[in-house]
């Protein structure tokens, strides 16, 4: 199977309508989600007309709407195929010395 691609755009607006279904299938206004998650009527009526919000906002309403769990599934943490791979990766790296550098 090969995975579909999409934008950040496209994402943001597959959230903004997904989010925006959840609250009408829940049978929620507007106000009502606003109240019920502390998120700012008119941030709520951004984001349901652009898509933009904040992080933090976007996670609230996700709270309010009982959808919270699906962000626990971004940025999995990579495969590994052995404990020896493992290991290498659990290396703490070391970074370059800003000192004795001249700008």
């Amino acid at each position: 199977m090969i995975p579909i691609l999409e934008t950040a755009t496209e994402i943001q607006e597959r959230v903004r309508d997904a989010a925006r279904g959840r609250r009408m299938a829940l049978d929620l206004t507007q106000a009502e989600l606003s109240e019920r998650s502390g998120v700012a009527l008119g941030t709520l009526k951004r984001f349901e007309r652009t898509g933009e919000i904040s992080f933090a906002s976007l996670l609230t309403m996700a709270e309010a709407l009982d959808a919270l769990e699906e962000f626990s599934r971004l940025f999995p943490a990579p495969e590994v195929a052995s404990l020896d791979e493992l290991e290498k990766r659990s290396k703490p790296r070391l970074r370059a010395s800003s000192k004795g550098r001249r700008s």
